[in-house]
């Protein structure tokens, strides 16, 4: 079972670097930041909470984390065009060495959207959007020229130099739970994530994907599965019973647990819920 930390750019930069230093000598797997402009804080504070960009810290991250893979859970398609995230991608690889985790996701946060005015489409149109994204993406990571006609994305003979570290391109983590989403992890990602989803619930989307696989006549077993698990140190006990949830998680075939960390941990607990 992987282990990995999580904690969004909702604090100072101080207190993001002396979390990643500290989960990056405690053996976590990866360490991740989340991608949004708004914050998501207590519901009487929803939003307001000051929010660095995901993308920027993340490179910062890329060079004060000298171990751990490092990744950004996730970023929504609506926040830039796909060739230019591929471009920050391979930039985010060159600067880590080769230890990125692309993770992407339809986007949700409706809010941010509106005030921001960024184009905010209907559920579907979000999935069909991330699904030529990453056709995009892939295509140039993996080809000298690109060249791809969508309904929302083109390119014509699209160069993007240099390529990653990763060869043939950084692992693609792709978040989601709706039954379009769980097709485009099928056929896209090398790595599912679903945030927050009890056992039984993931279980059953695990499933999902493995048919969804099947139609496509892709192996399952090239999809690694996760969860994301919401610790919150200030309040007692609660990180326990989240670490305690992880051997059932692992029974139904997950294979990599993201804790994301509400408030910033103590060195201790950081220590405390690395891997084993």
């Amino acid at each position: 079972m992987l282990i990995s930390a999580k904690l969004a750019p909702t604090f100072d930069y101080a207190t993001l670097a002396e979390f990643w230093t500290a989960a990056d000598e405690a053996g976590y797997h990866a360490v991740w930041n989340y991608d949004h402009f708004y914050g998501l804080g207590t519901q009487s504070q929803e939003h307001e909470a000051p929010t660095l960009e995901g993308w920027t810290t993340l490179a910062a991250m890329a060079v004060l984390v000298k171990r751990a893979r490092v990744g950004c859970m996730v970023t929504g398609v609506t926040y830039r065009h796909p060739a230019v995230l591929a471009n920050m991608a391979i930039t985010v690889d060159h600067i880590s060495g080769g230890r990125l985790e692309l993770g992407i996701g339809a986007a949700w946060h409706e809010a941010e959207h509106t005030g921001l005015g960024i184009e905010f489409p209907p559920p579907g149109e979000r999935v069909a959007r991330l699904d030529e994204a990453l056709h995009v993406i892939k295509a140039l990571m993996t080809q000298d020229r690109a060249t791809f006609d969508g309904r929302y994305f083109q390119l014509q003979d699209a160069i993007t130099q240099p390529k990653a570290v990763q060869q043939p391109r950084p692992p693609i983590v792709v978040g989601g739970v709706k039954p379009k989403m769980l097709k485009v992890v099928a056929e896209h990602a090398d790595e599912w994530n679903v945030p927050g989803a009890d056992p039984e619930l993931w279980s059953q989307l695990s499933k999902q994907i493995d048919d969804n696989c099947a139609a496509i006549g892709r192996d399952p077993k090239h999809v690694r599965r996760g969860v994301q698990l919401f610790v919150h140190p200030a309040i007692d006990g609660q990180p326990e019973e989240q670490l305690a949830k992880i051997p059932e998680y692992e029974d139904r075939g997950c294979e990599h647990v993201v804790l994301s960390f509400y408030q910033p941990p103590s060195r201790d607990l950081v220590e405390t819920c690395a891997p084993k």
